[in-house]
């Protein structure tokens, strides 16, 4: 299982592209959004507090959702489609264990981009860290672990590679939507507001464990819940040829 992870780790190493929106992305994008005065300026509209400030959780949710919705179908579906998935089939090593090694590459780049992030965060814009450490590591590890298992399942439904990509890249839009990432949470009506706060990965959960808040545990069990039934769906489901 080791090899498998270090084999995984290596190849996406290997994919520049991977590398730079998985990793680097939200970090860079903080840094653009920073470098604009208008936006490190406190402000009513955010309870007086900064743009960058209150933008941090949606940065969040582009690191996990490019892992879970983009890397993630694609890397398996192309698999399927060159014969790797058979191949293994025929060896020992189960191909389900290239699945789970998948999931813990995704965690390991995850871990990397978010405390990337927060390093940044804290030392360039002096943004405070998540005052509730513990509820922002779940839900983090949450967020992930659902958003991986709706990638999965579109990886187990997907014809091939490209049908992969583009039937990913419809839930990673609406996942972006929903999580504040194209417009600011405050100016989308309530009742997206409340949608989004429950979808994975759990934007809502972000935000209060962020301001100290403990996480409201509905939120946690929605993300626990499609980690569960779209896991589940897709193990069911899946095809290795």
């Amino acid at each position: 299982m080791l090899k498998i992870v270090k084999t995984e780790w290596k190849l996406f190493l290997r994919e520049p592209s991977m590398v730079v929106f998985a990793v680097l992305f939200p970090t860079v994008l903080l840094l653009v959004l920073g470098a604009i005065p208008a936006l490190r300026t406190p402000d009513p509209t955010f309870g007086d507090l900064r743009f960058i400030d209150a933008y941090v959780s949606s940065l969040v949710v582009i690191a996990l959702a490019f892992l879970g919705l983009n890397k993630l179908p694609t890397t398996v579906a192309s698999y399927r489609e060159k014969g790797v998935l058979r191949r293994f089939s025929t060896t020992p090593v189960h191909p389900a264990r290239l699945l789970v090694a998948q999931v813990l590459v995704n965690v390991i780049a995850g871990v990397i981009s978010i405390v990337l992030l927060m390093v940044v965060c804290w030392a360039v814009f002096d943004i405070d860290l998540p005052h509730h450490p513990l509820g922002f590591l779940v839900t983090c590890l949450l967020g992930l672990l659902s958003l991986s298992a709706l990638g999965l399942l579109v990886a187990a439904w997907a014809p091939n590679a490209r049908s992969a990509g583009g039937w990913a890249t419809v839930v990673f839009m609406l996942v972006m939507f929903f999580g504040g990432a194209y417009l600011p949470r405050f100016l989308l009506p309530d009742f997206l507001n409340v949608i989004g706060e429950y979808l994975p990965p759990g934007v809502g959960a972000l935000q209060e464990s962020w301001l100290g808040v403990a996480p409201d545990p509905a939120h946690l069990g929605v993300l626990a819940l499609v980690t569960l039934v779209a896991g589940t769906v897709a193990a069911k489901s899946f095809r290795w040829e």
